[in-house]
């Protein structure tokens, strides 16, 4: 693929990549619902909405879910994904053929996306918050020793305050530091992978998209990309569902898929990933879940930046300067904007919806 024609498909700004969205599921003449976040603004004064595009025929047996945004600035490499298949004219006529329907949902956390905050309005990380709400609230013992070393009373961190984060990895160890910071918590709402008190608003307009869409389905593959993780132009297939739908994700996307549950993954075994909603909503549905997870920068850097980002909405009295120096760190620790990473980024996620359809075909 040109370098240029790669890149058309994405954007420098959530109100470019929805208008992108909106114009290229128009013109393959989608269905197309929007969801407008109210009391909300973007960061350019703009309307905040989540907005799906459904091609194929309505209750079909087969679904193709592909989301967006669920973590903000991840968006600009999702919704680029997105634009470029409903461009994809081989591979739309694919589907079309197969009897399978797609379903793009855009922008799972607008606000993010618009701000670039990985977390929604509300500081929630969306990834841990779509858990059962009725029951006791998932605990992480760890995080309580961790937060005043991550989130230090002014930033950049102190030697002292470096020293204090490298002296906990070297007593804990690197994989239970990650763990202690990134599995979520449910204790500290304006601290770091925040999962909430009960869900989201996102997390009830995503339960609403996939009643209306995928109640019907006896077949439901999704994938929800992701970046920030893993080597950079690099993506990884993280399998984010239960324990028993783990060989039917090796048999459609291959052996180099990873799960969390059993530390394969670059992931941590999270609590409450988006996509396990499909469990409750469309319980009668044969799935195979992906998050499709693209490498950017080093993972420690990305958690930097993460902290930084966290520590700024507990200092909304930072100098403009600063403000804008990390909501560009943040922005370049999920989206690298140049044709070399968007060109590999587009190669694979082709790759993967051509697997997800062969998988369904067969399903």
């Amino acid at each position: 693929m040109h370098s240029t024609q790669a890149t058309r498909h994405f954007s420098g700004t959530y109100v470019e990549a929805r208008r992108k969205f909106l114009e290229a599921a128009a013109e393959r003449q989608a269905s197309v619902e929007s969801f407008p976040l109210e009391g909300h603004t973007g960061a350019l004064g703009e309307t905040l909405s989540t907005d799906t595009a459904y091609i194929g025929q309505p209750g079909a047996e087969k679904l193709l879910l592909v989301s967006s945004g669920t973590h903000g600035p991840e968006g600009f490499c999702g919704s680029g994904c997105q634009v470029a298949m409903l461009h994809d004219t081989d591979l739309l006529g694919r589907l079309e053929r197969a009897g399978v329907a797609l379903l793009l949902v855009h922008a799972v956390n607008p606000h993010g996306f618009s701000h670039l905050h990985r977390t929604n309005e509300d500081n929630i990380d969306l990834n841990r918050n779509h858990i059962d709400f009725t029951q006791p609230l998932p605990v992480n013992a760890a995080y309580a020793e961790v937060e005043p070393l991550i989130l230090p009373a002014q930033w950049p961190p102190t030697a002292a305050d470096e020293a204090a984060v490298a002296a906990y990895i070297e007593k804990h160890g690197i994989r239970a530091y990650r763990a202690a910071v990134t599995t979520g918590q449910y204790t500290s709402p304006d601290g770091v992978f925040y999962g909430g008190t009960g869900p989201s608003w996102s997390n009830r307009t995503m339960r609403a998209i996939l009643r209306k869409h995928g109640a019907a389905a006896g077949h439901i593959a999704w994938i929800d990309v992701h970046t920030g993780l893993g080597p950079y132009g690099h993506g990884e297939k993280i399998y984010p569902g239960r324990p028993a739908g783990l060989p039917r994700a090796l048999a459609w996307w291959g052996a180099d898929v990873f799960a969390p549950f059993d530390g394969t993954s670059a992931s941590a075994d999270v609590t409450g990933p988006v996509v396990s909603i499909v469990y409750d909503e469309c319980p009668q549905a044969n799935t195979a879940l992906m998050g499709l997870e693209f490498g950017t920068l080093p993972d420690l850097e990305v958690l930097d930046r993460l902290r930084a980002d966290t520590w700024l909405r507990r200092h909304p009295e930072a100098p403009e300067a600063q403000q804008r120096a990390i909501r560009r760190d943040v922005r370049d620790a999920f989206y690298c904007d140049n044709d070399e990473w968007k060109g590999m980024v587009l190669g694979q996620a082709r790759a993967v919806m051509l697997q997800s359809l062969q998988g369904l075909q067969k399903a």
